[in-house]
């Protein structure tokens, strides 16, 4: 194992064992598997954990307005512990800022393109309706992310400071980790 991995999963183990995780913020491409990532980690840790997407949809497709997202949103994040999963870029700055530690999972296009279609027909604790079909903004947002959103999303973590970031470039890193708590 070379040195950079050792330490990586040496400080895994700490921040487990030390109860250091206590706000958790999980950002990631659509279809990156941010909803899985946040369960297993809820199942690891005890953390509750909170779908922005389930407080952003309704089961008939529409939105709640901003500012119920924004009450929602508050109220959770001035809770002692919570795990957050979504991008909602709108509300970044604001999960960064309040969470100890941050999850990317910064995938390929077509790994996030495949999470879409593995997830048709399947009902989601993180969305209030089924999937059923490609939506094509949908996919114009996956395919446009690495280019619209990424560079965002790093201007944002290049500025945190005194966080805990994990940015994971494959599942199995992702895995990896889950395993090693």
């Amino acid at each position: 194992m070379n040195g950079a991995k050792y330490v990586i999963l040496k400080c895994m183990k700490l921040i487990h064992l030390g109860g250091v995780m206590k706000k958790i913020i999980i950002i990631g491409c659509p279809g990156s598997g941010k909803s899985t990532f946040a369960r297993s980690l809820s199942a690891k840790t005890g953390l509750p954990v909170y779908y922005l997407d389930m407080i952003y949809h309704k089961p008939d497709r529409t939105t709640v307005t901003r500012e119920e997202f924004d009450e929602k949103l508050s109220e959770i994040i001035n809770k002692d512990q919570w795990i957050i999963d979504g991008n909602y870029m709108r509300t970044m700055s604001v999960r960064i800022d309040n969470a100890d530690t941050i999850f990317w999972l910064d995938y390929p296009v077509e790994i996030c393109l495949q999470g879409i279609g593995e997830r048709f027909g399947k009902p989601r604790p993180d969305m209030p309706w089924v999937e059923v079909e490609y939506d094509s903004e949908f996919i114009k947002f996956i395919k446009e992310f690495n280019t619209e959103s990424k560079p965002k999303i790093l201007s944002l973590l290049n500025a945190t400071q005194g966080k805990q970031i994990h940015i994971f470039k494959s599942r199995q890193e992702q895995d990896d980790f889950i395993n090693n708590i």
